[in-house]
Order: structure tokens, then C-alpha cells, then sequence
């Protein structure tokens, strides 16, 4: 399952936590978090991503080929709105094992290391729509595949994601959610050998080129990713990766606790040791739950009560809290359509998401094609 699991903390227990600890941080984080949207500033900046991870008809795996037929009727929604514009400018296939990728694994639900159900046609289904495609590689159930494929050889991993990225005309995304001791080393490899093939394009016109990372909802989990990858990789002045999602924490939140899970990424933990950097806004985008709960959510069918309306003002005029220069994060992430979960709503008929992301691409006019992002 992709979660970015995290416990938003309140303002007073933020500032009961700089009492303790002496640091001066802590309360003008909660100042900002309890703020909410009244601290928005005056200038904006449009939505460029608004995607969703789409997990196909079973759980995540993608184990069989798809009927591009049955992939439609349970994917429409996805390249048309409801007026022949797509609802979403991106759409994230989750999830590639990187230790099958590595092997190079040949069975029932495989090929060459990638599920076989992430095939050509399904790409080509929403990039002849001008929807640009990922491929996820990770996610929390293959965490320990992870770590052993970055032991064992992650120059060859990096290598040969950047094989199938070519391969399918696809970006790449890195879902890594070891909590604990993440093996950095090896990921800084595998992002080095990636972008040995595909280079850093800031215009965005080569999609093999688009790499980005999952962190936590806010910075309190995944804290040992955040703090590298916020320094090594998703700075403004010499950026290696495109951006990050701050992913979805363990429930849908609030709006409010949306909004502070992601303003403590833009502030920054500065009294952790190492720190962590502050998070220019254009460098990451905010995730809301879509499906795979009990019940069918706003963020699919009712826009008017949804996060992604709710947050909308805050996230385009978010201001930098330290790194960038622009206002607004990126955009939004959804997650995730078609079946996410045995247990929950899915996306497919009657549960469509027009009336909730649909509509959204329309309020706020997003541009399909993406365009070049922001780089600051």
C-alpha cells in the first residue's frame, strides 16, 4: 500500500516540544500550522501536476495483461472529464518490485523484471490523450525488496529503470519507505546511474527524463530519505530529481491538517540533527486519499466538499519558508484509481471521479499536456 504514514502534531503539542527542547523552530511552525489558509500569501501560482497513481484492477500488482476494452470503461474518466478533457495531466502505474527489476524476473505476472499488465497499450492509452506516465518503483509492501536490490547491485537498478523508462516512453518514481535506516548510498547510485542515461531536463519534453520521490505526508516519517533527499536532490540551484509527493498520511486528513503536514515540509526541520532543508514549494506536491476507503469520498465525486477544493487557495499561494522563490506548491496527487484495495471503494463505475477530480481540472484549468514546471 502507498502511505506516507505520519501523526500530525497540533500547535501546542509544538510548542510544549520547543519548551523541552530550547529550540526557537518549533513555535513559528505552529504559528504557520495553526494558521491555516488566512497565511496565504497574495501572489499565486497555477497547478501544473495533477495526477493520480492508478493501481489497476488487482491491488497494485498488475499481474495479468490487460482487456484494453474493460481498461477503459474502468479508466475513462481518466482522459475525459466529461468534456473530451482529460481529468488528470499524469497517471502514476503502481508498482514496479525493484528487486524483480533487478533479476530481471520471467514468470506468470512479469517480464524482464515489470508486470506484464504495464504494457505499451496501456501506456499509449493516456499518453494519446496527452497524459503524461510513471512507472512507481517501490511501495511500502516491497520495502525489503528495496533495501536487498540497493545491497546487491543498485547501479544495475538504476540502470535498468532508466532501460524500461526508454523502453515504455515512461518517468519513474521512487517509492523507498524505509523508516528507519534507508540505504542512501545505494539510492544515491541508482539515481546516478539513472540519470547517467536520462539527464535532468527542465523543459520536461523528454519523459524518460521525469524522476521523482515519495516522502512522508509531512517530515516526521521517512525522516532519514527526507533530510538527503531534501538536501541532495530536490534543491533549486542544482536539482537531480524533478520533485516529491509528500504522499498521503494514514487517514485522510482535515484540511488544516493537510495543510500543516505540508507547510512542514516548505519550513523545514531545523532542529533535528542532521536538519532537514526546507522544501521550496515548487518542488513537491500534495497527496489526498481517492479511493480504497469504506466509502466513496468527496475527492472523487463532490469537489465542492473535497480537499483538493478546500486546499486549493492555501496550496497555489503557499509561500517559501526558506528554499525557492516562487509561491504554491506544484499540484496535487491522487491516490489511487481503479482498486487501491480489496476493502475499499474502488474508481471503476459507478464510483467515476469526475465529479470530484474532474472538476477540479476544470476549476483550476490544468493544462494537458503538463507543461515545463516551475523551477523555483
Amino acid at each position: 500500500m502507498h502511505t506516507g504514514r505520519f501523526r500530525t502534531l497540533s500547535a501546542t503539542t509544538l510548542l510544549v516540544a520547543a519548551a523541552l527542547t530550547g529550540t526557537a523552530a518549533a513555535p513559528a511552525q505552529a504559528a504557520r500550522a495553526s494558521a491555516g489558509s488566512a497565511t496565504a500569501a497574495s501572489t499565486t501560482s497555477p497547478i501544473q501536476v495533477y495526477g493520480a497513481w492508478d493501481c489497476g484492477n488487482d491491488e497494485c500488482t498488475w499481474g495479468t495483461v490487460r482487456n484494453m476494452t474493460d481498461f477503459d470503461t474502468n479508466n475513462h474518466w481518466l482522459i475525459d472529464r466529461g468534456d473530451g478533457t482529460p481529468s488528470v495531466n499524469l497517471v502514476v502505474l503502481s508498482f514496479v518490485d525493484p528487486l524483480k527489476l533487478l533479476d530481471g524476473t520471467n514468470d506468470t505476472g512479469d517480464v524482464n523484471g515489470a508486470p506484464v499488465g504495464m504494457d505499451q497499450a496501456v501506456v499509449n492509452y493516456f499518453t494519446s490523450h496527452g497524459v503524461r506516465v510513471m512507472l512507481s518503483l517501490g511501495g511500502v509492501t516491497y520495502t525489503a525488496d528495496w533495501d536487498t536490490a540497493l545491497s546487491q547491485n543498485p547501479t544495475l537498478l538504476g540502470q535498468k529503470a532508466a532501460a524500461l523508462a526508454t523502453q515504455l516512453g515512461v518517468g519513474i518514481e521512487i517509492d523507498y519507505e524505509n523508516s528507519t535506516s534507508p540505504n542512501l548510498t545505494g539510492l544515491q547510485s541508482f539515481i546516478s546511474a539513472y540519470r547517467a542515461v536520462h539527464p535532468y531536463d527542465a523543459t520536461g519534453a523528454d519523459p524518460t527524463a521525469r524522476l521523482t520521490i515519495d516522502l512522508a505526508a509531512g517530515d516526521r516519517y521517512l525522516i532519514g530519505l527526507t533530510q538527503y533527499a531534501t538536501a541532495n536532490w530536490l534543491s533549486t540551484s542544482n536539482p537531480v530529481l524533478d520533485y516529491a509527493n509528500a504522499m498521503v498520511p494514514n487517514k485522510q486528513p482535515s484540511t488544516s491538517a493537510a495543510e500543516a503536514n505540508w507547510q512542514q515540509h516548505i519550513d523545514g526541520e531545523p532542529q533535528y540533527s542532521p536538519p532537514i532543508a526546507p522544501l521550496a514549494p515548487a518542488k513537491f506536491t500534495g497527496s489526498v486519499y481517492l479511493a480504497g476507503q469504506p466509502q466513496v469520498l468527496p475527492e472523487c465525486n463532490n469537489f465542492a466538499s473535497s480537499l483538493e477544493s478546500t486546499t486549493g487557495s492555501w496550496l497555489q499561494s503557499a509561500a517559501p519558508g526558506g528554499a525557492g522563490t516562487t509561491p504554491g506548491m506544484l499540484g496535487y496527487m491522487f491516490w489511487a484509481a481503479e482498486t487501491p484495495s480489496a476493502r475499499g471503494m474502488s474508481t471503476t463505475p459507478p464510483n467515476t471521479c469526475q465529479g470530484g477530480v474532474g472538476i477540479g481540472s476544470t476549476t483550476y484549468a490544468v493544462p494537458v499536456p503538463m507543461p515545463a514546471l516551475r523551477q523555483g
